[in-house]
């Protein structure tokens, strides 16, 4: 992309936005009655659900999330949420707000589907500040259990009997483990050390689409949910960003917008966790930077080779646990927070009030524990 004019270089990075939004905005939120119960995804669920049918007839006035690919449906979530005990399973679910995870299906096309869901499932759980999350499975669906299990639900008893007796999958929220991915979407404040890592516009709202957000009181799930993966991985060259360790809290910057003082268009958006950091060092050619850095990257292969060739490049894998629900400018940052103006605004430690602060004007509080 180096190599191209500013205008093709506009016009790929525009047709790669086009491309990422046709891939993860297709979880469409809409009702039953909008839904073909036809379509050959529901035989499986109509097999081990008698009464299938009606239970989704009685559901006609009530939201679903549906995936699309090619305009075929190839995965469904529906929440409930659900108050006080649930005694449908044993041993029964004390809680004040429980949020049921009704019916959970995806068709097999690898764990980047599944974990959009469950970003949308702890999405929710957030929003409507509930205790716990439960879902039932069956024991046969081995890699829908492994999905749930790596994000912190754990075996807690089981539903119904004989042939109809399913696995109860239980997850406490607001619990830390010290597992980054048990413990999201919460962020563990107890050893981490807190950066600020800047991002170019044009690859932040392809990585990061969630956190595009407007300072008008919206619905989570409705602005932030849908075009969301859980992990990320970004490349750079910066100095100092290897030096990352796991756990480590990123504060995302986005850069100025082009024409516009990056005094009020830059801006911080989200907060992210660090789960590794490689550099090119630790890969024997290119062919396995690119298998490790494509999966969860924005960059393309030539994107990507483009790094690789330049030298000095760092792949941070990092868990995307957040969206500020208010961005906060440059001059804000600088003048009311205190962060330094001279520094190098690539990357940098923040503080433990600098941090705070951020999170707190973020109005993302919620999700820090100790």
């Amino acid at each position: 992309l180096h190599l191209l004019s500013r205008r093709q270089r506009q016009m790929c990075i525009r047709d790669r936005i086009k491309m990422e939004e046709n891939i993860l905005n297709n979880i469409i939120r809409k009702k039953f009655s909008e839904i073909d119960l036809h379509d050959p995804f529901f035989d499986s669920l109509k097999r081990d659900y008698p009464g299938f049918d009606d239970w989704f007839g009685r559901k006609k006035d009530e939201p679903a999330f549906a995936q699309y690919e090619n305009a075929n449906l190839i995965g469904l979530l529906y929440l409930k949420m659900e108050y006080q005990c649930v005694n449908d399973v044993e041993p029964n679910i004390h809680a004040e707000r429980i949020l049921k995870v009704g019916t959970f299906k995806i068709e097999a096309h690898g764990t980047k589907m599944g974990e959009q869901f469950i970003k949308i499932i702890m999405d929710y759980a957030i929003n409507e500040a509930v205790d716990v999350c439960y879902v039932t499975i069956y024991e046969k669906h081995s890699s829908l259990i492994s999905l749930v299990q790596k994000f912190g639900f754990e075996q807690y008893g089981v539903k119904g009997e004989g042939a109809q007796r399913e696995n109860v999958y239980l997850k406490k929220m607001g619990i830390i483990t010290g597992e980054i991915n048990k413990d999201f979407p919460y962020v563990d404040m107890s050893t981490a050390k807190k950066y600020l890592l800047s991002i170019y516009p044009k690859y932040h709202s392809i990585m990061f689409p969630g956190s595009i957000l407007t300072t008008e009181n919206k619905s989570i799930i409705k602005d932030v949910s849908y075009t969301n993966s859980i992990h990320k991985i970004y490349v750079c060259s910066m100095d100092g960003v290897e030096n990352l360790n796991y756990g480590d809290i990123v504060v995302l910057y986005r850069t100025g917008e082009d024409g516009r003082s990056a005094e009020y268009s830059s801006v911080v958006t989200s907060i992210c966790v660090v789960e590794d950091v490689k550099t090119q060092g630790e890969f024997g050619s290119f062919d396995e930077f690119y298998n490790y850095a494509s999966k969860y990257s924005v960059f393309d292969k030539k994107d990507l080779r483009y790094w690789y060739n330049k030298g000095r490049c760092k792949a941070i894998k990092m868990t995307y646990n957040g969206a500020l629900r208010k961005r906060i400018v440059r001059h804000d940052l600088i003048e009311e927070i205190g962060l330094d103006r001279d520094s190098y605004w690539g990357f940098f430690k923040l503080n433990d009030s600098q941090f705070f602060e951020i999170a707190r004007r973020g109005s993302v509080m919620h999700l820090l524990k100790r």
